[in-house]
């Protein structure tokens, strides 16, 4: 009782209340916590998708008969690839594919139904427009897999000689790709959000003058800094307890994991947040600058962070570089807690990562806020 007394009369107090009422007039502030994170957790959530669908496929199908188009359906009936008209000719469909109005041409060649029949193989062409690296390698995976399936059904063997492979997929057994992506998505919408939040609430004291104010106040530089990081640090635990309802509720992500981990971790993540807004907010000196120099940091976490594409395809120097990327450990401990239902025995080396980072931005940002203030 006599703690909770000296901190209710402490100066620490006295301006974190004035922080606060500060934050509630901020009406800016308050948009800029609660809509933009959800509004951007549901672009991303939906729009971000790994699956290739709907790709324009000319065809150009001289045989014309039962078999070939069973083959056609074959490419069309699984979404993938929609059927357009390829022209007369291999050399029609391949400028088709040249001027990017088709993804894809299928050519099957006028004596397809006769090889097939002679028991030969038969041979079809496919072009696939190879500008999109990304598109084209996963339409040519579904082709084969598609061609296969075709031969198949005709009685062919596989390759194989009888093996059978019996795959069982854990954690995501329905391959949805929200499930990977929303738990990066919560990360890059929090390390936004404490960054440019937390520095343009640090910066504004220099835009309205009243950072002079705050050097005649008896008040030291820690507790200064506190009461006005204090605050946005709350809201910012609201903001991950929104985050999280909306992946739960709307994306049907699961929760396998230790909820009071969850949010432990979280917090600590925060406190990582705030303190890399802190420091662009000892080097800007407007909010203009803040925002522009948070893109410079905020964008390479984002991309070497693994929240959009899994961090094995990059090369060997961007792996190793991202050891030191808080939103990498961050998003490893929110996949594993919401997918996988890890506990801190297996997420120990993410959260110690985060804790040494945290420790060394609280030094770095409180010695530069100090010196600002002296």
């Amino acid at each position: 009782m006599k703690l909770l007394e000296d901190l209710v009369e402490s100066r620490f107090w006295a301006l974190a209340r004035k922080e606060v009422r500060q934050i509630l007039r901020n009406r800016q502030l308050l948009f800029l916590l609660l809509f933009p994170p959800t509004v951007q957790l549901l672009i991303f959530g939906f729009a971000l998708s790994p699956e290739v669908r709907n790709l324009k496929l000319g065809i150009v199908d001289e045989s014309r008969t039962a078999v070939s188009r069973d083959l056609v359906s074959a490419f069309t009936e699984t979404g993938v690839f929609v059927a357009r008209s390829g022209g007369d000719s291999q050399q029609a469909v391949g400028e088709l594919v040249r001027d990017g109005r088709i993804t894809a041409g299928l050519v099957i060649p006028f004596d397809f139904k006769r090889t097939l029949e002679r028991g030969d193989t038969a041979e079809i062409q496919v072009l696939i427009d190879g500008v999109d690296a990304n598109t084209a390698g996963i339409a040519a995976g579904y082709t084969t897999q598609i061609v296969n399936t075709f031969a198949g059904s005709l009685g062919e063997q596989p390759a194989s000689g009888g093996v059978e492979t019996e795959v069982s997929f854990l954690y995501n057994p329905g391959l949805e790709s929200s499930w990977f992506f929303v738990p990066g998505v919560i990360g890059l919408v929090l390390t936004l959000g404490s960054s440019l939040v937390s520095s343009a609430t640090v910066v504004r004291e220099k835009d309205t003058g009243t950072l002079e104010q705050l050097l005649m106040t008896p008040s030291s530089a820690m507790e200064i800094l506190l009461a006005k990081l204090v605050p946005l640090f709350v809201l910012l635990v609201g903001e991950v307890l929104v985050a999280l309802a909306m992946g739960l509720f709307v994306f049907g992500l699961p929760f396998r994991g230790n909820f009071l981990l969850f949010m432990f971790l979280s917090s600590l993540y925060i406190c990582v947040g705030v303190r890399i807004g802190t420091m662009l907010a000892t080097v800007a000196r407007s909010q203009r600058q803040v925002v522009l120099t948070s893109f410079f940091i905020n964008l390479p976490l984002i991309q070497t962070s693994g929240a959009i594409a899994p961090i094995e395809t990059m090369p060997e120097f961007f792996q190793v570089a991202s050891l030191v990327n808080p939103l990498r450990h961050y998003i490893a401990i929110i996949r594993g807690l919401l997918l996988k239902g890890a506990d801190l025995d297996v997420l120990w080396p993410n959260a110690l990562a985060l804790v040494l980072i945290a420790a060394l931005l609280l030094a770095v940002s409180t010695n530069r806020f100090r010196s600002q203030l002296s």
